[in-house]
């Protein structure tokens, strides 16, 4: 049966964070043409500690996996050491934008065993300080609905493919079970949190969310989870929670106003 295959392969998974797939039907976004309608889909530094992917669903909103929003100590990041680069390729991003507030879903425990329970939780939205206009980069929307077509892609960052997005364009689905879905995408050390689409109805819509990986019966298979009333319940937890953008008016400063008027600081790569 369906469920009893995926749950057979959760006993030997890992966050996608240590997981691994075949190095097969990958192709790299390397020049402009190839990133046209993919420039939604960047990179998420994690303040020099390693990266995620993540994908814009609103100008000013970024859907990712809950764990990478949490530090080695299973705690909450700051929102100030998380940025977004939209689309970046070989050091050049589409935009690029701190994260302002972040909302892990409360059904997440950090640091627990990826189970079932804990992949279809595997959810966070990140409010950007600043919105990224649809003319550079136009959010996916999400896929609603049982029909996810013949056609499943994934398209991410990863390691030995950390400077430009990677998309496999097709890889199948192989089990469902409790909003859990099992595929057989290929995955690595940070695609996590790379959207896993469904190309129904036109442009592709994000079915799920890289959460991890595993094995079964021989073949390296990825997790993710269904969206809809995840994203919602994260949604509502930024309304309750708002914070206020920073302010960004030009402030006038005289010259000679001294050494704490906020002029630029330098650091040494490594700080």
């Amino acid at each position: 049966m369906i469920w009893r295959a995926l749950i057979l392969a959760v006993a030997t998974l890992a966050y996608a964070g240590s997981a691994t797939a075949q190095n097969t039907g990958l192709r790299r976004l390397t020049d402009r043409d190839d990133l046209f309608g993919w420039e939604a889909v960047g990179r998420l530094e994690l303040n020099r500690q390693g990266f995620c992917t993540g994908t814009l669903i609103a100008p000013d909103l970024v859907l990712t996996a809950a764990h990478c929003v949490y530090d080695r100590n299973n705690t909450l990041r700051p929102a100030e050491q998380i940025s977004f680069r939209a689309g970046l390729r070989d050091g050049i991003a589409i935009a690029e934008r701190q994260a302002l507030q972040i909302a892990a879903h409360p059904g997440f425990t950090p640091g627990g065993r990826l189970d079932v329970e804990n992949i279809r939780h595997d959810v966070a939205l990140i409010r950007l300080a600043e919105p990224i206009l649809s003319g550079e980069a136009d959010a996916f929307a999400l896929h609603s609905g049982r029909d996810y077509g013949s056609d499943i892609s994934v398209t991410s960052y990863g390691m030995g493919r950390a400077e430009a997005l990677s998309r496999q364009r097709q890889c199948n689905l192989m089990g469902e079970f409790r909003d859990v879905l099992m595929i057989d995408c290929n995955v690595t050390f940070g695609s996590s949190g790379a959207p896993v689409l469904s190309q129904v109805g036109g442009r592709g819509r994000i079915l799920a969310l890289v959460s991890g990986g595993g094995a079964y019966q021989g073949r390296q298979v990825a997790f993710g989870m269904k969206l809809p009333e995840r994203v919602a319940e994260l949604k509502a937890q930024l309304r309750r929670n708002p914070v206020a953008p920073p302010d960004r008016r030009i402030k006038r400063i005289r010259v000679g106003g001294g050494a704490s008027a906020g002029g630029a600081k330098f650091v040494r790569v490594g700080e």
